[in-house]
């Protein structure tokens, strides 16, 4: 299982990043390296804006470690909970509004960053990012995973 998770986090993290750096790069002329310092600056506040590459590297860890909780939990609860083996869609859906309201409720609140405001289209940008690049794979590959295991 240890393999899977890893696998399904390098996925779902990698495809998540990719696709909110697209769109903070469209959406604000935001680059990668400012995508990856924000994140940094959740943990080193202010002083990630005149780090370099090892901040750059700090908040890439920060979104893996978030990426591998989401994929190691959701295992955890699709092992035990047999009405996750039911859809893959809603399962996505599930795992992207949760994504989305723990690291906006609980990660963000209790970081340097602190609350932000809420806004809908924001909101509702950031839910579908989740489910499609962090829901969708998770919720896939721990289907794939537990189908194997009990064939």
């Amino acid at each position: 299982m240890r393999k899977s998770i890893l696998l399904t986090m390098l996925l779902s993290g990698t495809m998540d990043l990719t696709a909110a750096c697209v769109n903070a790069y469209l959406s604000n002329g935001v680059t990668p390296t400012q995508v990856l310092t924000y994140i940094a600056s959740g943990l080193l506040g202010k002083a990630a804006y005149v780090g370099g590459i090892e901040v750059m590297l700090i908040g890439l860890l920060a979104h893996f470690l978030i990426v591998f909780c989401c994929t190691l939990c959701f295992y955890l609860i699709y092992s035990h909970w047999r009405i996750l083996h039911k859809s893959i869609i809603l399962n996505a859906l599930l795992v992207g509004v949760v994504a989305w309201l723990v690291t906006t409720q609980v990660v963000m609140r209790f970081s340097q960053i602190g609350p932000q405001p809420f806004v809908i289209g924001k909101a509702l940008v950031a839910v579908t990012i989740l489910f499609f690049c962090i829901g969708l794979p998770i919720a896939w590959r721990a289907k794939l995973y537990f189908k194997k295991a009990r064939a």
